[in-house]
């Protein structure tokens, strides 16, 4: 007796189903446990990245609280006793903080006159790839200033160039070390037209603004328009070493 056509497609209908349920039933037979393993497995690793940004995050707010503590000691003329914590933080995986108790550590060893470690405190910052750029261009800075003394000027020049171009944050400080090392390695004309740049950077301290315009002038560029854009009273000096020595 010949199926009717919709006998005939619920019959294929069934088969299918039973077809899909067998494939189901056999792809659970086989990959079943695989599959409750790698989900058990996926929600530990969940659970282990929130347990872990937790205890990250606790331990951020201990060191914090560390680091006002240091800072607190340190306005309170006790460079000793904020010591072991800066010493700690100088270890710490956050690099905010790492790069704080360094700088920090560099600022006190400065004040005791001991150059030589101040400028290696700065240069650890200067060479962590984990701390943000600006602020291993700042450390870079604060050790050349550190070692200027005993720098060759070619070193200094090859160093702070790159920063001592307009734009940068730290163009008035490291401009003006590499300008000075222009005139110790007698390039004086590079050195008046570094010099003459400065002075016109809005966004350069006044103080070393003005001591751009004098030395400008002392090496024979006229900065007074720069001066006037500025606001800089200008007051000249006879000899490049008396306006270096302001």
């Amino acid at each position: 007796m010949a199926l009717t056509p919709n006998t005939n497609e619920a019959f294929l209908r069934e088969v299918d189903d039973e077809v899909r349920r067998d494939q189901l039933l056999s792809f659970w037979e086989r990959y079943g446990r695989w599959l409750i393993g790698a989900i058990v497995l996926a929600l530990a690793l969940f659970g282990g990245v929130l347990y872990w940004q937790h205890r990250r995050s606790m331990a951020a707010g201990v060191e914090g609280e560390k680091l006002q503590t240091a800072f607190d000691s340190l306005a309170a003329d006790q460079p000793a006793k904020a010591g072991p914590a800066l010493s700690e933080l100088a270890g710490s995986s956050h690099d905010g903080y790492r790069a704080l108790a360094k700088f920090t550590q560099g600022d006190i060893l400065l004040q005791k006159n001991d150059l030589k470690s101040a400028a290696a405190k700065f240069a650890e910052v200067a060479n962590d790839n984990g701390v943000a750029q600006p602020f291993r261009d700042l450390a870079l800075v604060r050790q050349t200033s550190a070692e200027f003394d005993t720098l060759k000027p070619q070193v200094v020049i090859e160093r702070l160039r790159p920063l001592a171009v307009a734009g940068n944050p730290w163009f008035g400080s490291a401009g003006e070390m590499v300008a000075i090392a222009y005139i110790n390695s007698g390039r004086r004309d590079l050195a008046a037209t570094l010099f003459s740049q400065i002075a016109k950077g809005q966004d350069v301290p006044e103080s070393l603004r003005q001591r751009a315009v004098q030395m400008a002038s002392v090496l024979g560029n006229d900065a007074s328009a720069a001066a006037d854009t500025a606001n800089v009273r200008v007051v000249k000096p006879a000899t490049v070493k008396e306006a270096q020595a302001k």
